[in-house]
């Protein structure tokens, strides 16, 4: 039996029957209820059919996020159209190529960025329409009058739980991205089993004033969204992060709940005016997206007065798989150090290459089971197969349960450094590179090397005014950490290589190292072999 109930289209006509005037977005000056998303929504897709787009059509917005871009995403799952998110900050190449592997019909475009396109129209073959949202001098006044004439009565068409909704594109931290595609059944399977299990570490809640510091453009922005849909939230949206913007937001809309990447929530501490006061409406923050330091979690725990929940997901799972709870956020838990453990209805363990489960304590790759899961890469059959094995998502990470079941990361299986056969992960690295009191910003990586093959290279950003040479940092690590690990060449930058996620580009460093030789300190001193 079709189960209705669960997809975005029968969640907002709910919502906007039971609730019409309550907000469900605020952006800016504009305040958007249940009951007007719920009918611009059904004219905009009504527009999309009368374009000749309809069940599987694939339509592209390439722009920032506002009430417009969710409006567009609502419409397409009413439709049964898969919205396909254009994040502007991508290269031309990158545009390109998502435009192209999608096969878009229709893209919306803000005017600012309509430019990227018109070099690439020739190229691209499926590209039927292409909307210009904005009028000179009138701010999506093109985009309000391509739809003005269409009816605000609900679609007759039915979708399924299991059908696409989104095509989200990898942030392409090894190459170009990959399009996860999503069925409506991702943004409802998390909270059922958090609700079946009657636990409520990860909740929204239909007061809730929710914001997302991960862009809709993001597969995490995007789904922090529809959860807040699913339950009738209300949802502040933001043209993109920014750090003093994001804290205004908090203050003035009163927000209770947020999402962000550990590095958001440095720098909005980091901000002149990050008075508590300014967070005072919050009662839970959710972080993820990348490993957090100690030194900024005991930060958050200090100065955030509110709830703190860590958790790990991906693109491919849909929704979060492990939590580390609100209550395992006090100093000196003995957990604080992992990112937490398995959530209702989710399944996870640790693999090595072969495939074979691993004992607690030793690090492999990390399998998922998750009924949240993606569909599909698009257009590529073979890494569907790859990542889907046996009913498990194998995933891009490598980390180790404890005895008790919770989870360590440890790094990007890619981004592992392998020195003379023995693995080093960046993170570690890195944690122990941040304490010295001169490091603002640190990443670690591998470059090839002949004898080795590879050694270790660290680029560092330096606080204000300080001056350290790559010899200082080196004797700073040497009994911190083991000496193979120590990077044996340093880079100063004045910033590093971020996605729009906050994820440091590990790929960019190493290209650039191809370009410029670092400074280097030495050969490395590993373990168990003579140099």
């Amino acid at each position: 039996m079709i189960s209705y109930q669960h997809t975005i289209a029968a969640r907002i006509a709910e919502h906007a029957r039971r609730r019409p005037d309550v907000d469900a977005i605020l952006f800016e000056d504009v305040r958007v209820s249940y009951a007007k998303l719920h009918a611009e929504s059904n004219r905009v897709g009504h527009a999309l059919l009368r374009a000749g787009l309809d069940r599987g059509s694939r339509v592209a917005y390439l722009g920032r996020e506002s009430h417009h871009f969710y409006t567009i995403a609502i419409a397409c799952a009413k439709i049964g159209a898969v919205l396909v998110p254009v994040n502007p900050r991508l290269t031309t190449a990158e545009i390109n190529h998502v435009l192209r592997d999608s096969t878009a019909e229709i893209l919306f475009v803000e005017h600012e960025f309509a430019s990227l396109i018109e070099p690439l129209r020739a190229d691209l073959a499926a590209l039927r329409h292409m909307v210009d949202m904005d009028a000179p001098g009138d701010r999506y006044g093109r985009f309000l009058r391509w739809f003005a004439d269409c009816p605000p009565h609900d679609l007759e068409i039915q979708v399924d739980t299991d059908d696409p909704v989104a095509q989200m594109y990898t942030s392409g931290t090894t190459g170009l991205p990959k399009g996860v595609i999503l069925a409506h059944r991702t943004f409802f399977t998390f909270i059922d089993n958090m609700q079946r299990a009657g636990v409520d570490w990860i909740d929204w809640r239909p007061e809730d004033r929710s914001l997302s510091a991960f862009p809709g453009l993001h597969a995490g922005g995007y789904a922090w969204f529809m959860h807040s849909l699913n339950v009738g939230a209300t949802s502040i949206v933001m043209q993109s992060f920014v750090a003093g913007e994001a804290s205004a937001l908090i203050e003035r809309h009163a927000v209770t709940a947020l999402w962000a990447a550990p590095a958001m929530l440095q720098i909005m501490l980091s901000e002149p005016d990050a008075e508590p006061h300014r967070f005072r409406s919050l009662r839970k923050i959710v972080y993820g997206g990348s490993p957090i330091s100690p030194e900024l979690q005991e930060r958050c725990m200090r100065e955030f007065d509110c709830d703190l929940v860590q958790a790990y997901a991906a693109a491919e799972t849909g929704s979060f798989i492990t939590c580390l709870r609100a209550d395992e956020h006090t100093p000196g838990h003995p957990k604080l150090g992992s990112a937490g453990r398995i959530c209702p209805g989710n399944d996870l363990r640790i693999v090595d290459e072969a495939g074979v489960e691993l004992p607690p304590g030793q690090p492999g790759r990390i399998c998922v089971r998750t009924p949240a899961e993606f569909i599909e890469y698009a257009n590529r059959p073979d890494e569907t197969a790859a990542m889907k094995v046996d009913g498990w998502l194998r995933m891009g990470d490598s980390g180790y349960l404890d005895d008790d079941g919770y989870l360590y990361l440890r790094d990007r299986i890619n981004d592992t450094i392998v020195v003379a056969g023995q693995n080093i992960y960046p993170v570690e690295v890195e944690n122990v590179i941040r304490t010295h009191p001169d490091v603002a910003d640190v990443a670690v990586y591998g470059v090839p090397h002949p004898r080795w093959g590879e050694v270790v290279h660290a680029a560092v950003v330096l606080a204000p005014g300080a001056q350290v040479s790559p010899r200082q940092l080196m004797l700073f690590l040497r009994g911190r950490i083991a000496d193979y690990k120590v990077p044996v060449g340093y880079r100063f930058v004045d910033s590093l290589p971020r996605n729009p996620t906050g994820k440091v580009l590990r790929r960019v460093l190493r290209a650039e190292d191809r370009g410029a030789h670092a400074p280097t300190t030495g050969a490395p001193r590993t373990a168990g072999v003579v140099s």
